[in-house]
């Protein structure tokens, strides 16, 4: 597992788990549950924030947040 932050442009992973924090109640109601697929869409030129595509949705994360979720590549 890696975490979300480390995954690179056009990448897709399953979320597997959160770091414990007040953060990961906020990116569950933004559609980032376990088990759901993301893909990093976008990176901003400078490198934060990222866009992934979560639930069929364009969802903006800072690098900091994205360092909370613990994926697992998956092959397209």
């Amino acid at each position: 597992m890696i975490k979300l932050s480390s995954l690179t442009l056009g990448k897709s992973a399953v979320i597997r788990e959160f770091e414990k924090s007040d953060l990961h109640i906020k990116l569950m109601e933004m559609g980032c549950v376990p088990g759901e697929t993301v893909k990093i869409e976008k990176i901003a030129p400078l490198g934060d924030p990222i866009c992934i595509i979560v639930a069929g949705y364009n969802l903006s994360l800072r690098k900091t947040e994205a360092d909370h979720i613990w994926v697992e590549e998956v092959a397209v």
